[in-house]
């Protein structure tokens, strides 16, 4: 059976690295972007000239019908998946929950929570024993700002974060016995674009040295903890947390 992995916000940062390293190991990867179509060209592009397959979907996970678009699309292109990375997750500018608008709110949590529900559930309808499927693996992106709240920064991306947390630890167990495994990772303080998104690009050398490890973070390094609980590696591996996060 083919192994085609669905990675959403597959475009950039570690969606895109999670990305070329599924194709180097076999997968057949659906690169997913919402407003970049040159940088999720560029990743397929990458995924194919290194002898791998993979195509590109365009979708707002936080829009149903984008999403049921999305899944039908890899469905004709590679059949259906056997394997999904909840990656996609925006941010806003750094500040405190007094100044933020309901708008700001509702966004994030449209598109870190409700997008990951929505894909779960298309992959799910797939993938299930329960619904003929042949079984597959659940990755979610979730972060280290789960735990630690993002105080005067963030607290709405943090409080997302911390959804996804909760979704991960239900969602293995409602699907234990249907032959789905559902983990997730949860990075901490990575080098990648999203801190520039929020406005704030030297963060990663401020916060630097709160990490035990002293120092920042790869998106390559992350991406190696999803493809291993998507293995059969982690086989026995479910409701599980791996922490990317150099000790903080």
């Amino acid at each position: 059976m083919d192994r085609v992995l669905l990675v959403t916000g597959g475009s950039r940062g570690i969606g895109a690295e999670v990305a070329r390293l599924a194709g180097a190991k076999g997968y057949k990867v659906c690169v997913n972007y919402a407003r970049n179509k040159a940088a999720a060209q560029d990743v397929v592009k990458a995924i194919q000239d290194a002898g791998g397959d993979a195509m590109m979907a365009h979708a707002d996970v936080a829009e149903e019908a984008d999403v049921k678009a999305m899944f039908r699309l890899v469905d004709q292109e590679f059949g259906p998946v056997t394997a999904l990375v909840n990656n996609a997750g925006i941010i806003d500018q750094s500040g405190k929950v007094a100044d933020m608008t309901a708008e700001r709110i509702n966004r994030i949590l449209s598109v870190n929570v409700t997008g990951s529900f929505l894909c779960a559930r298309e992959a799910t309808r797939r993938m299930s024993t329960e619904h003929d499927g042949q079984g597959g693996a659940i990755v979610n992106v979730s972060s280290a700002a789960s735990r630690l709240g993002s105080p005067g920064e963030f607290i709405d991306y943090a409080a997302s974060k911390g959804a996804m947390d909760t979704f991960t630890i239900g969602l293995a167990k409602e699907l234990a016995m249907e032959g789905i495994r559902v983990n997730a990772v949860r990075p901490g303080l990575i080098d990648t674009e999203i801190h520039a998104s929020a406005g704030d690009a030297d963060r990663v050398e401020r916060f630097r040295t709160a990490v035990p490890m002293q120092r920042v973070g790869s998106a390559r390094e992350v991406a190696e903890a999803v493809l291993w609980l998507l293995s059969d590696a982690a086989s026995y591996v479910t409701g599980s947390f791996i922490d990317v996060s150099g000790g903080r």
